[in-house]
């Protein structure tokens, strides 16, 4: 993989990075340090400019009017998006607009008339129903939201955990038992209408976010038509499955590029910062500090940018999203913690993003499949023969 950004990219890459520097992070000042809105009048001020750009709708296929972004391109601007307070959750406000969800891309013609087309406009919003009480990383068998069919209808009962948005969308993805099959191939796919009767949202689980907070919904004899089934019966993980894997890869590129922030506040103060009479980036300890840094977001990036160019490619990369996604949170959260430790009692005080970063990036490393998950997924995927290698002498019992 040649990692040579093309003369294009680097263009890109540079124009976003000096929106974010004069546009974004100037009006963080101004915000409360848990925000995740612009006022209105900034927001479409700054949605204006990035048309202008062109760089409106970034994950918007292009027959779908959006920019024409190869993956790598559109990873290296998730990059540059997060780097600011709010950019982990809500990279740029969201002044760049948003693809919706992907999945929608292959529904009916009717599915695209009622859901998609409306939200590529702003007009409506979706949600992901994927986890349950029952487990989010093994959503195949987790499952227990039934769907029973009932002449052209289907009949859903169950529930749902840490669903994002849910409460203010208009309309979600639900993923239902439809076969008495507990692996992958008994799962459909409903859209669902948050006002059809029989949806609840039972109430907001907080977490350590500052906001974009998760739900707890539940379903009762919610009936939802034949016509509203996304993809085919029973092969509904295949959807959850795909939008898992690819979405990892930009999930971890907003995990660098705050790496990249809290290193660079982390470089700055070291060299103002004075400690019995020297600087501290005079110091060993904090000179070592700031290259575990250098390397954790080099080795994050590296993997990372490696995922996005096999998924462009369309080879597999099922292990490579894992991968990127295993190492850039947690080495994000390395980066982070480091740097509030160079910045002192200063770097836990909201009067700097350390203090948000270090909690949201907590999160990170559970949210779109906990480190241990990926881990097991790598092992699959680790070739046989990697197990008969001879092993030297000195190993030998």
């Amino acid at each position: 993989m040649n990692l040579q950004l093309t003369q294009e990219q680097e263009m890109i890459v540079g124009m976003v990075r000096r929106f974010v520097k004069e546009e974004i992070q100037p009006r963080e000042i101004n915000l409360d340090p848990d925000a995740d809105e612009l006022p209105e009048a900034d927001k479409a001020l700054l949605v204006a400019k990035v048309k202008e750009m062109g760089l409106y709708g970034l994950d918007i296929p292009s027959e779908y009017g959006g920019p024409d972004l190869d993956m790598v391109t559109r990873t290296l601007i998730a990059i540059e998006l997060s780097q600011h307070r709010a950019g982990l959750y809500t990279p740029c406000y969201g002044v760049f607009g948003g693809a919706g969800l992907a999945q929608l891309y292959e529904a009916t013609d009717e599915q695209k008339d009622n859901y998609l087309y409306p939200t590529l406009r702003g007009e409506k919003s979706g949600f992901f129903g994927l986890t349950e009480h029952s487990g989010g990383s093994d959503p195949a068998r987790a499952i227990q939201t039934k769907a029973v069919k009932e002449g052209d209808d289907w009949i859903i009962n169950g529930g749902k955990i840490f669903i994002s948005g849910a409460d203010k969308a208009d309309y979600g993805l639900v993923f239902a038992r439809t076969s008495p099959d507990r692996g992958r191939g008994g799962v459909t796919c409903f859209i669902v209408d948050t006002d059809t009767p029989g949806f609840h949202v039972r109430r907001i689980v907080h977490t350590l976010r500052s906001a974009r907070y998760a739900t707890e919904l539940q379903f009762e004899d919610m009936r939802i038509p034949n016509n509203n089934i996304l993809g085919e019966v029973n092969k509904g993980f295949a959807i959850a499955n795909d939008r898992l894997s690819r979405q990892r890869i930009p999930y971890s590129a907003g995990c660098i590029g705050v790496a990249i922030a809290a290193h660079e506040l982390a470089l700055e103060y070291s060299k103002i910062r004075e400690t019995f009479g020297a600087p501290l980036s005079s110091r060993q300890s904090i000179q070592w500090m700031l290259v575990d840094n250098e390397i954790d977001i080099q080795h994050a990036r590296w993997v990372t940018l490696e995922a996005a160019d096999r998924a462009q490619r369309g080879e597999p990369f099922r292990k490579q999203a894992a991968m990127c996604k295993l190492v850039a949170s947690e080495a994000a959260s390395r980066v982070v913690d480091r740097s509030m430790q160079i910045h002192g009692g200063y770097g836990v005080t909201k009067d700097f993003p350390f203090e948000r970063w270090y909690r949201e990036m907590r999160i990170r490393r559970i949210g779109e499949g906990p480190s241990e998950v990926q881990r097991h997924i790598i092992a699959r995927d680790i070739p046989v023969s990697y197990t008969h290698l001879t092993l030297p002498t000195i190993y030998s019992v």
